[in-house]
């Protein structure tokens, strides 16, 4: 990855620069079976999607704050990323009422109407599928995010000094977590090309650096695995060897 990265956005232009076909993120989800791979440029496609759905149909500006109300899952990653390139601060597990804007799965749909801000829900279903119906109240992610533009570029630069994430209660500037991210992959060993699988959840810093942050400041992938209590040891070790995986947390 380059020196000169200060924000995660950099990070990923980085990944994207140097090889866009590898892998970033495996995800799986253990209680209903599903596995998505996403490759740095697939990745990249739907942080931009994404972002130009946060910066334009949202109206979001760098500073607003947006109250991520996602588990552990390959779309809460993209909703990272995209927060990353708009400035907008991802407030994870935080107070909707506080928000300017929320986004939620379908678990948490009761205690984000206390935003009054933008209303988006996320069903999580296999395929990135929408729901049956759309949550009253809520615009779907899964409507909405697809027609969206295939590029990216913010209508102001974002400032790496600026707030950029908040996880339980510790707030971080887009410098300040990628250097944290690159000390945590330093810390555990990462390296180009490393597997890292984890089964953290994504309401701490550990998790989140573990899940997303540190494979990607340092050219490695990670395979995010949500409800990893549903394998036993044959099926863990096996998944460990199918997926080359390399390091597990």
């Amino acid at each position: 990855m380059n020196a000169s990265d200060r924000t995660p956005a950099d990070l990923l232009r980085s990944a994207l620069a140097a090889d866009p076909a590898r892998p970033l993120v495996t995800f799986y989800d253990d209680a209903t079976g599903e596995r998505v791979e996403l490759s740095v440029a697939t990745f990249a496609n739907w942080v931009a999607k994404t972002a130009n759905l946060l910066q334009g149909d949202l109206a979001a500006e760098p500073g607003d704050r947006l109250a991520l109300l996602l588990p552990a899952h390959w779309q809460s990653a993209v909703w990272l990323l995209a927060c990353a390139s708009v400035g907008v601060v991802a407030d994870v597990q935080g107070d909707p009422a506080g928000a300017d804007l929320v986004v939620t799965g379908p678990d948490t749909l009761d205690a984000a109407r206390a935003c009054r801000g933008e209303r988006i829900a996320l069903a999580l279903r296999p395929l990135g599928g929408r729901f049956p119906q759309a949550p009253e109240g809520f615009a779907d992610y899964a409507v909405e995010v697809p027609g969206q533009g295939d590029r990216f570029a913010p209508f102001a630069p974002v400032d790496p000094d600026a707030l950029a994430l908040t996880v339980g209660g510790a707030g971080f500037t887009g410098a300040e977590l990628v250097a944290r991210a690159r000390e945590d992959g330093a810390a555990l060993g990462l390296a180009e090309g490393a597997r890292l699988l984890s089964g953290r959840t994504y309401d701490t810093w550990d998790g989140l650096s573990a899940g997303l942050y540190a494979p990607l400041a340092t050219g490695g992938s990670v395979v995010l695995c949500r409800h990893l209590g549903e394998l036993d040891a044959d099926a863990l070790a096996q998944r460990l060897e199918s997926e080359r995986v390399t390091l597990t947390l």
